[in-house]
Order: structure tokens, then sequence, then C-alpha cells
């Protein structure tokens, strides 16, 4: 079975880049291009689960989009320093431009200073801006408009487009060895990560009750069986379950069951064979019913428990907004503003456009706020609204504060 990866740049670079990827045996390239750098963290976003990792043909899509909380899958950019670089000024000489005076953005003075000293060059003269968060194209136009009037090597589409009528301007791309040695990098990780996502992941359940427990199970991905002594048995692997629990916080399912049983107990093991899984999970069982009739455990090799979540959701009128705040990490101001908005809406559903609007945050940090209020059983989905426009549709919820 092959792996996916998402290649990520402008649009004259990310035909390059994919096909030196796809020589590799089993590798396939989705190729996502964009017009301006800033339209990174949306690809990502509206592709994500279409890849097993992610290549940005240079740093500063790579981290806008890690900046925005996009990449939830493994992620490398191509290095445009050493060979890249050295390729670049081995044209301007051959251009009969003067490569002792540049102006050079997006890399760092270490990495410059680092490849003209191996091609024996002095940097005196030579600018650099290198990437900052707060870095812009705007601004790396600016700083090359600024200085004298050297040659300009970028690493960024917009800002070639934008000087390359007024001086010389060398945009660079990157070198065949360079996406080479990224592509090796990410590759390990994505494999490393499959590795610890594919560890088996049992748990046994204690309920009175079993309605809706399939759901559940189909819910983590996983499969059900009945399991000696009444104990029902419950198989996924580490994947799904790290998802559905918020990275082994919470687990919803428990307070959903408790709903509907006096007794709820899940001890969830994670190991690397049925065997070690079932006898972790066995360890989080006994465990759990040391904590009381609605308790649930993950048990991890080394002896180290995680208690998942030891009470059931309390009705509405009996909660605590400043637990319920450090529990799903908003502030109490924020879920005020929830209830509000949720009071306004009556038995309505809301999408995440409205609670973004409420809330005057941008709609992926809404979608973060309800995804934290939905593991911790807070939040329902209820379906999806089209937009009306070429964005993606909006996630209707149901708050349950």
């Amino acid at each position: 079975m092959g792996i996916v990866i998402g290649v990520v740049g402008p649009h004259d670079l990310v035909d390059d880049v994919a096909a030196t990827c796809e020589e590799q045996p089993g590798v396939s390239a989705l190729r996502l291009d964009y017009d301006h750098e800033s339209q990174a963290p949306a690809i990502v976003e509206a592709h994500a689960n279409a890849v097993e990792g992610w290549l940005f043909t240079g740093i500063v899509p790579y981290m806008l989009s890690r900046a925005a909380e996009a990449l939830i899958r493994p992620a490398a950019f191509v290095d445009y320093s050493g060979a890249t670089l050295l390729s670049a000024l081995a044209r301007l000489q051959y251009e009969g431009q003067d490569i002792t005076r540049l102006s050079i953005d997006t890399l760092s003075a270490a990495d410059v200073t680092a490849t003209f000293a191996e091609a024996g060059l002095p940097t005196g003269q030579v600018r650099t801006l290198p990437y900052r968060p707060e870095m812009t194209s705007k601004k790396a136009v600016a700083f090359h408009r600024r200085g004298p009037e050297h040659p300009v090597i970028t690493c960024l589409s917009s800002v070639h487009e934008a000087l390359r009528g007024e001086m010389h301007v060398l945009r660079l791309a990157p070198s065949v060895r360079s996406v080479r040695v990224a592509l090796r990098q990410l590759l390990l990780t994505a494999e490393g990560q499959a590795q610890e996502d594919a560890q088996i992941a049992l748990g046994l359940v204690e309920v009175d009750n079993e309605e809706g427990l399939l759901r559940e199970a189909t819910a983590l991905g996983g499969t059900l069986a009945a399991f000696r002594g009444g104990t029902h048995l419950l198989v996924t692997t580490r994947g799904p379950l790290h998802d559905a629990t918020g990275g082994f916080t919470a687990l919803p399912m428990l307070s959903r069951l408790a709903a509907q049983n006096e007794v709820v107990r899940v001890g969830f093991g994670l190991g690397r064979s049925a065997a070690e899984a079932e006898s972790l999970a066995r360890r989080a069982l006994a465990r759990a019913r040391r904590i009381g009739d609605v308790a649930a455990v993950l048990s991890l090799r080394a002896d180290t428990d995680i208690v998942l979540e030891s009470v059931p959701v309390p009705p509405a009128d009996a909660q605590n907004l400043p637990v319920i705040a450090r529990r799903v990490g908003l502030s109490v101001p924020t879920l005020e503003k929830l209830i509000e908005a949720q009071a306004a809406a009556g038995d309505e559903p809301l999408t995440t456009r409205e609670i973004a609007d409420r809330l005057a945050v941008q709609q992926r940090t809404a979608r973060r706020m309800l995804h934290r209020l939905e593991l911790a059983g807070l939040a329902e989905r209820t379906g999806n609204l089209t937009s009306g426009s070429s964005g993606r549709p909006l996630t209707l919820y149901r708050l349950t504060l």
C-alpha cells in the first residue's frame, strides 16, 4: 500500500517537486498549488484527510500552516540553502551579476554565511532578511527596496512578481537533491507515526445496559464483542482512540453511557500486540473499579495509567463554569458567551460562522473551541449547512452547556 503526499506550493514549483516525490516507489503526490503563500493553511485544512503527509515547497507556507494549527499530519519543507543557493549563485554569476553584493530573503544569516564560505565568497555586502513568523511578502519587498541596488534572491513567488519589473531578481527553486532530502525526512516521520497509530487499543467495558455501546465502538473505528463475565471487548487502534479522547484527556462516550447506566467502567490498554493490550486493559479496568461506578482509565507500558474521565457530565443547572473552563481549556467569559448564543438560538443549532461572529474570532478558532466542547460531551454535531460559496460547508452544533 502506497503513501499519498500532499505537495503544497506555487503553481510553477508544485509539479516539479511532486514529480521528484513520485520517483520514490510507493509514493504518489497530490498536487495543491496556490496563488499566494497565505492560502496554504486553507489548502491544508481542506485536504487533510486525503494525505498521509505534507511536503511544502518552502519554509514560508509550512510555517503559515503550522501557525494556523492546520497540520494534523507529518509535514516537512524543502530547504533552499546549500545546493539550492549555490545553484542560484552560479546562475547569477553566469548572467554577469556581482554575487558578493546581494539582498536575500527568508534564508537565515547562518545558512547564507555557511553556503558562501563553502564557495569561498565574502559576505560583507550581503543583506539577509531571515524568515520570522511576522514576516510577510510586503515586508520582504520593502526590505529589498530599501537597500542598495543589489541583485535580489527571494524564496517567495509573490516577492518575485512584485520586484521583477524594477530590479534584477532571482527566485530560488528547490533542487532535486533538496527535495529528496526533505521527502526522506517526511517518509521516516510518517512511517513512525503510522506504526504508532497502528498500536492495538483494547477496551474492556462494564455496563448494566449495552444499548448505545455498539454505536460508540463504531465511532471509535472499532468492533465490539462479548468478553468474560459480562464484560464487553472493544477493539480499535491508537489513532482513532487518540483523536476521540482529545489526545488521551477525556472520553466523551463515558458521559453518554452514564446517562443510561448507573455503572460504566472502561479500561483501555495500548500495546504492540493483542496480548500486551489485553493485559494493560485488565489493569486499567481494575483501576477504574477502584475509582468508582463511572470511570475510564487508559494503561500504557512502563506502569503509566491515565484517568480519562471519572464522573459523568453533571446536569446543566449543577455545572460549575470555572471547572468546565479548566476541563476544556476555554475561559469562563468565552463559555458565558457560548451559553448566551445557544440561549438566543433556542432549540436551533448554531453554525461555526455564527459562533465565530459571536466570539469575534476566526472560524478555524471557533471550530477548535467547538471540537474541545464536543470531546467533553458539551456540544453535539447535528449536520452541515452549505455556505452558498465555494468554501467548506458550515458545521451545525447544538451546545449543551
